[in-house]
């Protein structure tokens, strides 16, 4: 006999698929806060969840004829058409959320649209009351009381209460990273946890990881092939022991995606060590129509339409600012023209990256379906498939980040403001920049270091490292704005290859001689070199082929041009003057002028160029001040 199930049974089966415990209620009412265009949003948890969550925000609110159908199944104002399922561009569509958390709690929602007056409505394990008259300002709270208590089952599975705020923790911290320009209020058992102020990625960085986390981060924003990236990546230097400092957000939808988590992976093969993992906190704008988002029920994942494409797009971005390649000079907000230095007043937001990172409201991306993007997309790129795969997100345990763990209640705002105050800080050394000429020599420590005072600072300028920047610039101009030079070679070099390795190899001979290259076939599998680019003399070109072709799988999605580039950095590293080596005076006059007083150069491998010590701190290592 085939049992037709009732309402109250089909809806605690779909509450186990969306809401299996509570860092899933707050994903659920977050999403429709965001998606309500809240720029305003309290989120306060007891018991872990379990006993309440309650979710505040000033979005547009419920009207009083709308909110008895916010508690039913696959109600919503998101979706009208099956196609629409196709461009999803809100964080919810499934109208799924609200009828499963108040199948199985105690909920009540308490909405006022602008203009009109407020109105509650209460639900007790799914059974609905009546709409009433409240008092409330614009906007939505929703309270949601005695998680599971009519399914014992569900409930005794949870975990401990300071497991369940970790994960809520967890969820909040990506909130606030995914949408930057809104401002979030995070409590537990009435203690300030987190709070962001909707003024920047770089603010809210600073706000869940700490203002230390920034200094150590990589900006980044790149347009390749249709898709744009953007966001922050740990330096060379700075890793984690496990995956759970890794976020990736997809059209503002924070997802684990193991294509993407292998680009980055590799990317950083060079500079990690074992068992040691990549920070970065990634944003991927890609059309609607090439990413599917109706994966999951907890719509955790998404399924792209290509995913060589993604990955080859993501790889060559990473490695670029990784390996300090000339294409790292695109990708690098830092490196990019400066723009109008930002008033101490004014909250910081990066220039490159606004305030519109992700937005409240949508953004209108271009219309493109699959085919056109796909056209747009398409370069050579290899499979993933079992090369590295990404562990899942929260394999390695919990989320940890750094926070400030403010005192009295009415000094928690301090915490805060000290870090955004710091950002504010770092903000201008980044912009500093000093007229040479009031520069006063002082001298050199082991023949490495050169010694300038001006005023009550001093800066001490690494002549190999800023030598390195000057003549790796030059490099990278030249291969910009002139025609390739090349070295005729005494005696060709010749490859023999593999019919693989040549097919690759072979695709790649225009982009060999746009940059100085004279390499052509020469029968069978093997191709000849019979000149190098002029900036790439010394290069050895046995090694360099070899490096290439033994990971050639990672380097399909990249123009073999891009990679070849990253030799200037070499040829610059080798040219430049060493650390130990004596500096004339006219030579130390030549490079400060050079760096046109520039203290934020870096070195095309991202060291400082310059490092500055204020008097003050001098005389606190002396304690002649406290």
């Amino acid at each position: 006999m085939i049992n037709i199930l009732s309402k109250e049974i089909y809806n605690k089966i779909a509450a186990g698929e969306v809401v299996d415990r509570p860092y899933s209620v707050v994903k659920e009412l977050v999403e429709n806060a965001i998606d309500a265009e809240a720029t305003e949003i309290t989120v306060e948890i007891e018991g872990g969840g379990k006993q309440c969550v309650r979710v505040t925000d000033n979005g547009k609110g419920i009207s009083k004829e709308d909110l008895p159908r916010a508690y039913l199944p696959h109600a919503t104002s998101k979706l009208k058409t099956a196609d629409d399922l196709f461009a999803v561009a809100t964080l919810g569509f499934r109208g799924e959320a609200l009828a499963s958390i108040a199948a199985v709690s105690r909920m009540k929602i308490v909405s006022k649209k602008a203009g009109e007056s407020a109105y509650s409505l209460s639900s007790d394990g799914g059974v609905m009351g009546e709409v009433t008259e409240a008092a409330g300002a614009d906007g939505t709270e929703v309270t949601v009381r005695d998680l599971f208590f009519n399914t014992p089952a569900r409930l005794k599975f949870l975990k401990s209460d300071m497991q369940e705020e970790g994960e809520v923790s967890n969820m909040m911290a990506r909130f606030m990273l995914s949408r930057p320009n809104v401002s979030f209020t995070y409590r537990i058992n009435g203690k300030l946890k987190y709070r962001s102020f909707g003024d920047g990625l770089e603010s809210a960085l600073a706000a869940v990881y700490g203002k230390d986390t920034v200094e150590k981060c990589y900006e980044i924003s790149a347009d390749k092939h249709g898709i744009r990236i953007y966001g922050y990546l740990g330096n060379q230097n700075f890793s984690k022991a496990n995956r759970s400092y890794q976020s990736l957000f997809v059209n503002g939808r924070y997802v684990v995606n193991q294509t993407v988590g292998a680009a980055v992976t590799n990317a950083y093969g060079a500079y990690l060590m074992k068992r040691q993992f990549p920070f970065f906190v990634l944003f991927l704008d890609v059309p609607a129509e090439i990413v599917d988002v109706n994966v999951h029920p907890n719509k955790a994942d998404v399924r792209f339409a290509d995913n060589q494409i993604i990955y080859g797009c993501v790889y060559s971005v990473v490695s670029a600012v990784l390996d300090g390649n000339s294409k790292a000079l695109e990708y690098l907000v830092s490196a990019k023209p400066a723009v109008k230095a930002v008033q101490e007043e004014i909250p910081i937001s990066s220039p490159e990256l606004p305030k519109s990172t992700m937005p409240a409201k949508p953004v209108s991306k271009p219309v493109m379906n699959y085919e056109q993007a796909k056209k747009e997309l398409s370069f050579d790129v290899s499979p993933v498939g079992g090369r590295t795969p990404a562990p899942r997100l929260f394999d390695d345990g919990p989320f940890t980040m750094k926070v400030a763990s403010p005192a009295p209640q009415e000094k928690e705002k301090d915490a805060f403001e000290e870090n955004r105050a710091a950002l504010l800080e770092q903000e201008k050394k980044r912009q500093e920049k000093i007229d040479p000429a009031t520069l006063s020599y002082k001298g050199e420590l082991f023949r490495t270091y050169l010694i300038y005072e001006i005023g009550d600072d001093a800066y001490f300028i690494d002549q190999h490292a800023a030598h390195e920047r000057l003549i790796y610039n030059r490099l990278v101009a030249r291969t910009k704005t002139r025609e390739a030079l090349s070295q005729p070679m005494l005696l060709p070099f010749v490859l023999n290859v593999n019919a693989e390795e040549y097919a690759f190899l072979a695709k790649q001979l225009p982009f060999l001689r746009e940059l100085g290259f004279e390499a052509e076939e020469f029968g069978g599998t093997s191709i000849k070199v019979s000149a190098v680019p002029l900036d790439l003399q010394g290069i050895d070109l046995d090694a360099f082929f070899g490096e290439v072709l033994a990971t050639m799988e990672s380097y399909r999605g990249i123009k073999l041009a891009e990679l070849l580039k990253d030799k200037l950095a070499s040829a610059a590293c080798k040219a430049a003057v060493k650390g130990g080596e004596y500096l004339s005076d006219e030579e130390v006059k030549s490079l400060i002028r050079e760096m046109d007083g520039d203290m934020g150069l870096r070195c095309p491998h991202g060291r400082p160029v310059a490092v500055k010590m204020k008097k003050s701190e001098l005389e606190k290592l002396f304690k002649r001040i406290v």
